[in-house]
């Protein structure tokens, strides 16, 4: 198909260009003007209990720790852990993130904290979810070591070290709008050329159907 035959397609299905310029509108409406939707955010951490040898508990984390604790994250990400954050009211997405200590020489899950997050329309919803899943997850720790027997003093205690907040999650709008005229042009391009070929084969094949069968020839 020439670049002539394509203009000449889509100058005959205009209206097909007009519907997607108005989709592609309302998205691009819908980029500028976004909902808005916040990210709610904490740190936990399992500090072990206090000895005499250690009497700060910061200074005693060992990576036993941190398997403690990604096990207890991977009960919790299993869908009967899902189902047990919904019962505790957690609506929406959340992410459990295990941390290292920051450094890119740290091994993953060697320091036992994890990061906590939840996305709401609102920050008080997402402040709530991700202080119901360090509900949850504390309630898990201890559980495990009461399944051990462990005694009350010498249990490892699940910490908040960053205390539950909320951001607003901006958007990189200019790129959200390229990618919204992209689409919207595509659709539009693609859209009207397939109904033009398509309805010049059905007017051909009427065509035929009215002209009748061929002439045999004497």
């Amino acid at each position: 198909m020439s670049p002539g035959n394509v203009a000449d397609a889509l100058l005959r299905r205009w209206y097909v260009l007009v519907a997607a310029l108005l989709l592609t509108a309302a998205g691009a409406y819908s980029v500028i003007r976004p909902t808005p939707q916040y990210l709610g955010s904490a740190v936990v951490v399992l500090k072990p209990p206090v000895t005499q040898n250690q009497p700060n508990q910061l200074t005693n984390l060992q990576p036993p720790l941190a398997m403690v604790s990604y096990s207890v994250i991977q009960q919790l990400q299993s869908p009967a852990g899902a189902r047990e954050l919904r019962a505790a009211g957690v609506r929406g997405t959340y992410h459990l993130i295990p941390r290292n200590s920051g450094t890119s020489a740290t091994p993953r899950y060697l320091i036992p904290s994890l990061q906590v997050q939840s996305e709401a329309s609102g920050p008080d919803a997402a402040v709530t979810a991700v202080r119901r899943v360090i509900d949850v997850y504390t309630r898990h720790v201890e559980q495990i070591q009461t399944g051990q027997q462990v005694p009350s003093a010498g249990r490892i205690t699940a910490s908040v070290l960053v205390a539950p907040s909320a951001a607003e999650v901006q958007g990189n709008k200019s790129r959200g709008l390229a990618g919204v005229a992209l689409l919207g042009l595509a659709a539009g391009v693609v859209g009207a050329l397939w109904l033009d070929r398509y309805a010049l084969s059905r007017r051909k094949d009427a065509t035929r159907r009215h002209a009748g069968p061929l002439p045999v020839p004497n």
